[in-house]
């Protein structure tokens, strides 16, 4: 993977109810407002095989439950689809590519709210996503109780977000450590201020990376 493929890429993290897909829609205004040529996409998804994928993911099953090993695996399936088919022809093509969620919600999720072993993630990481890492990762941040009071207005809850507090905070917690772990790449955006302010900063951020 050659360093320059990641120049465009952008993810946008965080836990549920932080407005990632608020924050998508800015972003995806701004840069066309700036002429940029772009994809929005997302984890897990993004491309015919990978929204399959999803569905049994976050889709809830009274008969079976799913393994933490099957979730993990699932997860890195649909990510190895998407950087394939979506993310590096996009960057190949020069085009911004905009992704709600990458491999950082992996560790957050499965690693932080599953509580698995962060060998086995970096295992998978280092041999579906390998080199390819996004050049800037807005972490949309606030305390799990209240992302969860947002979400909650949002409709059915899918097998993920009917998780409890504690989940979410795991979650969270990981997302922080690794945004102290790669200050290069995570810009933190405290998403319990208001609308304005965190699009003020989500501006100032995009300006800089296209400048």
């Amino acid at each position: 993977m050659q360093a320059q493929l990641t120049e465009k890429f952008l993810t946008i993290e965080g836990i549920e109810g932080v407005g990632k897909s608020t924050a998508v829609k800015f972003i995806q205004q701004y840069l066309t407002q700036h002429n940029q040529q772009f994809i929005v996409t997302r984890e897990p998804g993004g491309t015919v095989i990978a929204e399959q994928i999803r569905h049994i993911l976050l889709t809830p099953n009274a008969e079976e439950n799913m393994t933490i090993d099957t979730e993990l695996l699932l997860m890195f399936a649909c990510r190895a689809q998407h950087i394939a088919r979506v993310i590096l022809p996009a960057l190949q093509a020069k085009k911004w590519v905009v992704s709600d969620r990458f491999v950082d919600a992996t560790y957050a999720y499965q690693g932080g709210g599953r509580e698995m072993q962060m060998a086995q993630i970096n295992q998978l990481d280092q041999w579906i996503v390998g080199q390819l890492q996004p050049r800037r990762t807005i972490l949309l941040d606030a305390p799990a109780a209240i992302g969860l009071a947002r979400a909650k207005h949002r409709g059915p809850q899918d097998r993920i977000e009917q998780e409890k507090v504690d989940f979410f905070e795991r979650v969270r917690a990981v997302y922080l450590e690794r945004a102290a772990k790669f200050p290069h790449r995570f810009v933190i955006v405290d998403a319990t201020q208001s609308l304005e302010n965190v699009q003020a900063e989500l501006e100032k951020i995009l300006t800089e990376l296209i400048k």
